[in-house]
């Protein structure tokens, strides 16, 4: 099933990138009572990276709906107090790709399906695991302040 997924994920992303189809997603912050970020590992592509949760915005469906939507999906947790953080542009792979960053607290414990996710945990915003990615790196400190806001992703 991993082999068709990675497959599935390659070709979708050369189709989008040779047609230059534009994308909208959505990633998120989602943190519990005592203040951790929780972050991902997927099992496509970069599954040695921890990411923030995140996925697609549907047709019609309003950016803050996708991140409440994207992290009960993959994680089973319910995202609360949903604040827009910014908007970045990503152009990575050959296609453009306008990402919503959300935040927002969830008093629930991430569950995974083994299929899109490997792992999905708690990490304190001042010790993030060695392999966050540079993404994740960039956005956790522009919202803890010391780094200002990048417009790309």
């Amino acid at each position: 099933m991993r082999r068709l997924i990675d497959l599935a994920y390659h070709l979708r992303r050369r189709l989008m990138a040779m047609v230059g189809w534009r994308t909208r997603g959505v990633k998120v912050m989602a943190f519990d009572a005592a203040g951790r970020v929780l972050l991902v590992r997927h099992r496509y592509v970069r599954s040695d990276l921890w990411m923030l949760p995140g996925g697609g915005i549907a047709r019609g469906e309003a950016p803050d709906h996708a991140a409440v939507r994207e992290l009960r999906e993959e994680t089973g947790c319910v995202l609360r107090d949903v604040v827009p953080i910014a908007t970045f542009e990503a152009r990575s792979e050959g296609r453009r790709d306008t990402v919503h960053l959300f935040s927002g607290t969830t008093g629930d414990e991430p569950h995974v399906d083994g299929v899109e996710l490997a792992e999905a945990r708690f990490w304190p915003v001042d010790i993030l695991p060695d392999a966050a990615s540079a993404a994740t790196r960039r956005r956790i400190e522009e919202w803890r302040g010391p780094r200002p806001i990048d417009s790309s992703w």
